[in-house]
């Protein structure tokens, strides 16, 4: 299960406030800034994001790598999965593909998929069946 994820972004401040419009609408509304110096040497300042108790999408300053990272976000409907995509483009993000059903992965798969401002990928996904089951019943 994946625990976290760092992405490079050019400019921090702009990317905060991008994904302040976008990544509540999915349920990921807890904010927190790490400052580089708490860690070891070379740590960077890290501005995080999440929800339920975890921390798990971190913005670090740098050079941006859109090609290298494409970011799969859970959405809990086709609904949350439309205002997301609509928020993504009204804070500047552009459109790779509106929502809709991915007939080539499964006639279940509804998403939409914008890059950010610094040109990531970032995909919002509702799978029907992966909702309200237990981890066993995923497996």
């Amino acid at each position: 299960m994946l625990d976290h994820i760092f992405l490079t972004v050019a400019n921090v401040d702009r990317s905060i406030a991008f994904y302040e419009k976008v990544l509540p609408l999915l349920g990921i509304t807890a904010r927190h800034d790490y400052d580089g110096t708490d860690g070891p040497a070379g740590h960077p300042d890290l501005k995080g994001f999440g929800a339920k108790g975890r921390m798990f999408f971190w913005l670090r300053q740098g050079t941006a790598a859109p090609g290298a990272v494409h970011v799969g976000l859970v959405a809990e409907s086709e609904e949350m999965v439309k205002q997301a995509h609509a928020a993504a483009l009204a804070a500047g993000g552009t459109e790779i593909h509106p929502p809709g059903t991915q007939l080539h992965y499964d006639p279940r798969y509804y998403a939409a998929q914008v890059r950010d401002l610094d040109g990531y990928s970032l995909e919002f996904v509702y799978k029907s069946w992966q909702h309200g089951l237990s981890d066993a019943e995923c497996d």
